[in-house]
């Protein structure tokens, strides 16, 4: 299957292509009788959206037709009880149809699943790409591990930055400076030690200087259809009806009892465990009747990468193997009977399709996990003899000493309210 893949994303991204974009649909439930629970985005009252007039048209006894107006209510769009956070309800037109939807996963949440996904296959040694690895140890003996699949910015990111490669600063390094020479008019040390940046896009925004800037090719997203929205409380009861107060010691641990009497603000027995927390109105999740995931890989974008003076085959077998390892991504992420985005959103694949999308019509393209994985292997062995090479080796990072300090803050000593 992989040859003839091969030869299929050959031609879709040839200079002549015919084919706009690889498109994959897939459609979803949830669980039987279950609701799903969206992401949430705090709100107040710089950010909350103005409440918008619904209507309903109703018949009198003589057969005249009116209609009634109101403002839609806090629950209608998607704002939960207490007004603090409000899920992403909006109409989108879906099969020459206005629905309304309620977003459950956006484009950079899929790109770090694929990423993700990414990781772990070649934790597994099953696909064979460059990786920037940053480890430490705290000072309570935890392993601290960070990968470049996982750096927010990707090749551009801080952790990166102020990173020490051999005891030298990462950006001062050969390799550091190798990605630093990327720009518009020649990606190939991107396509070299980061082609996820390639796929997923990113910018290099925090060095002096005009950072190079780099547009996703491939994006994803998933929605909800016709939601209708929950009600949830949520509560504890301690087992033992715990009553009194605490006065806190170092991450919940050494606090010391005081009577009831005594309790202060802040100073709860909830705060570090124990007693009870009354009932509260919380975010209640959605009913929807179905669910779908759409994703795009952009050949016009991956047309727009420039390999500076490499040959034009040589550019070819680039952008075709970008066109692999997207497709790679996408099948180790969604290419599963479920997915779960979170905790009580489960969903359970129905339908699967990935396509050639041509502008009039959209033909089939038979592409699994392992197909998509062999493929970029053969393109990415191929571009590299032609003069465009991917790196396969793992890069071994530490911190330098304030990013150091900074990670054994953060996972030893730093209490959960200081979290920005």
């Amino acid at each position: 299957m992989s040859e003839g893949l091969v030869q299929t994303l050959l031609d879709a991204v040839d200079e002549k292509r015919t084919v706009a974009g690889i498109a994959t649909q897939a459609r979803y439930r949830p669980p039987e009788g279950e609701k799903v629970f969206p992401p949430t985005f705090p709100i107040d009252g710089t950010n909350a959206p103005a409440p918008a007039l619904v209507g309903r048209r109703l018949t009198d006894e003589q057969g005249r037709q009116f209609m009634v107006v109101r403002e839609q209510s806090a629950h209608e769009t998607g704002r939960s009880p207490d007004d603090k956070v409000q899920y992403l309800i909006e109409p989108r037109r879906i099969d020459d149809e206005m629905r309304e939807i309620v977003v459950l996963d956006q484009v950079p949440s899929q790109a770090n699943r694929m990423e993700a996904a990414l990781l772990a296959a070649r934790d597994a040694g099953r696909i064979r790409i460059p990786l920037f690895e940053l480890t430490m140890t705290a000072s309570d003996e935890l392993s601290v591990r960070l990968t470049s699949l996982e750096f927010p910015h990707r090749f551009a990111d801080a952790y990166l930055r102020d990173s020490l490669l051999d005891g030298v600063v990462f950006d001062r390094t050969p390799v550091g400076q190798r990605l630093r020479s990327a720009t518009s008019h020649d990606v190939r040390p991107l396509f070299e030690y980061s082609p996820e940046s390639l796929i997923f896009g990113a910018w290099d925004s925090h060095r002096k200087g005009r950072g190079v800037k780099i547009a996703r090719s491939y994006s994803s997203s998933m929605i909800g259809m016709d939601p209708q929205l929950g009600k949830r409380r949520s509560g504890r009861t301690d087992p033992n009806n715990l009553t009194g107060a605490v006065k806190p010691g170092h991450n919940g641990a050494d606090w010391t009892f005081t009577s009831s009497g005594e309790k202060k603000k802040g100073e709860r027995l909830s705060e570090v465990g124990h007693g009870n927390i009354a009932p509260g109105f919380d975010h209640g999740g959605v009913v929807i009747s179905s669910a779908q995931r759409s994703g795009w890989l952009s050949l016009a974008g991956l047309a727009q990468l420039r390999f500076g003076d490499a040959t034009s085959e040589a550019a070819h077998l680039a952008r075709a193997t970008l066109a692999a390892l997207a497709l790679a991504a996408d099948r180790l992420a969604f290419d599963t009977v479920s997915l779960r985005l979170r905790s009580g959103c489960d969903l359970v694949r129905t339908e699967d399709q990935v396509a050639l999308d041509a502008g009039n019509h959209r033909e089939p393209l038979d592409v699994d996990t392992a197909s998509a994985i062999a493929a970029f292997h053969e393109l990415a062995e191929r571009a590299g003899q032609a003069g465009i090479p991917i790196a396969t080796e793992t890069v071994s990072l530490t911190p330098h000493t304030a990013l150091a300090q900074a990670i054994d803050y953060a996972l030893t000593r730093a209490e959960t309210s200081e979290a920005e």
